[in-house]
């Protein structure tokens, strides 16, 4: 079944600033919050549904992304290296968006924690890393494993921050739930509100007996060999997102994400203007003048193109498909190449002599005609 415009989902239109945005999430989150409809699965589905829409529309550049391509600009799921999207589980959804819900249900649902069978789950933090591409890579998309410097489960305890099996005991203050209750007295009358526990940190259980290794947080400073799927297309400071591999969270919770920025490299040969890619070539003069056939450099090989007898300098050839596809497209740009004539620097004596016999030859006088157009006038025909 195919998507939903995220805009229907949220009820605004495509002109809704960040705040108007926000504003209809809370009440879509609100509306179908687990807690509210128990046991109703349509409610869940709406209320990933709309998660799901927030987090690319509360971005500026996946909401960009998202106007022009529709959901093929955004596709692919988070979970393998994708470009948001679905597949986000109920924890996923608490641990990003959770501070949106504020106190709507008692306060026992802030930012960074989901209750999990009434108790809280530490967030692990996000990482942020660059990836170097060449345009080659980013031709056809590749597969990269890097070294993650983080924080990573204890293999001593296994993440649990306590010596053995036994070093534990149900928290006394919160009597294992992880929540606290307190009785406020307000113009409204006699108000309940729940909070995190301060004793156990929302874990429902205390450490009697820390594991010397970590120190009891479960967590040590280690590093995570990571497999990037990057598609083919992306551009500079175009981020995607693999959930689960930032930093691990402290006794069990939920790992953080890792955000990849693309660093696009510099090429030798060629200059990307968005999925076109451009190349200056020089061909000497007698090739100009009687015409010949050469060798164009592309991304995926060399290109054999006639050059016709008589070409002059600036002429623009367009090799069509020879660019950079789109992100989750099958459109590729072009490859522009800019033909420069190669005019000797040094002579010898028999050339300047040879020179010397045509330079007065009616053929070799300039004659410009009014078909002659600038290098960017020849650029704007390829686009009109």
């Amino acid at each position: 079944m195919s998507k939903r415009d995220y805009y229907e989902v949220l009820g605004v239109s495509k002109t809704a600033n960040e705040q108007e945005i926000k504003k209809a999430y809370r009440q879509k989150a609100i509306q179908y919050h687990p807690d509210k409809n128990p046991g109703d699965k349509q409610a869940e589905e709406n209320f990933k549904e709309a998660a799901e829409a927030y987090e690319i529309l509360s971005d500026p550049q996946k909401k960009a992304r998202y106007d022009q391509f529709g959901h093929a600009g955004v596709g692919g799921a988070s979970g393998n290296g994708g470009y948001s999207g679905g597949g986000m589980s109920m924890d996923d959804i608490f641990s990003h968006f959770g501070d949106i819900f504020g106190d709507a249900f008692g306060g026992g649902f802030g930012f960074g924690g989901r209750s999990r069978g009434g108790t809280r789950v530490n967030k692990g933090t996000n990482l942020r890393v660059k990836v170097k591409l060449t345009l080659e890579e980013i031709s056809k998309g590749v597969e990269k494993k890097i070294k993650v410097q983080k924080m990573v489960v204890c293999n001593t305890c296994h993440g649990s921050g306590a010596k053995d099996s036994s070093s534990f005991h149900t928290c006394t203050t919160c009597r294992g739930t992880g929540q606290v209750s307190r009785v406020v007295n307000s113009f409204l009358g006699q108000m309940q509100t729940s909070s995190t526990c301060p004793t156990c940190n929302g874990t429902g259980k205390v450490i009697t007996s820390k594991c010397t290794s970590c120190g009891g947080n479960g967590i040590v400073r280690g590093e995570e060999v990571v497999t990037l799927n990057i598609p083919a297309g992306v551009s500079e400071g175009m981020q995607m997102s693999v959930s689960g591999a930032g930093n691990a969270a402290q006794n069990g919770g939920i790992p953080g994400d890792l955000i990849v920025v693309m660093e696009e490299l510099k090429h030798d040969l060629f200059e990307r203007e968005g999925n076109n890619i451009y190349h200056q070539y020089y061909i000497s003069f007698p090739e100009a003048a009687m015409g010949t056939t050469i060798e164009i450099p592309t991304l995926d090989g060399k290109a054999k193109v006639k050059i016709e007898p008589g070409t002059q300098a600036g002429k623009v050839l367009r090799l069509k498909g020879k660019g950079l596809p789109e992100v989750n497209s099958y459109r590729k740009g072009d490859l522009l190449v800019n033909l420069n004539v190669w005019t000797p620097q040094k002579l010898s004596k028999e050339e300047q002599e040879e020179l010397q016999k045509l330079a007065h030859s009616p053929n070799f006088i300039p004659n410009p005609s009014q078909k002659d157009r600038s290098f960017f006038d020849k650029i704007r025909q390829f686009f009109n």
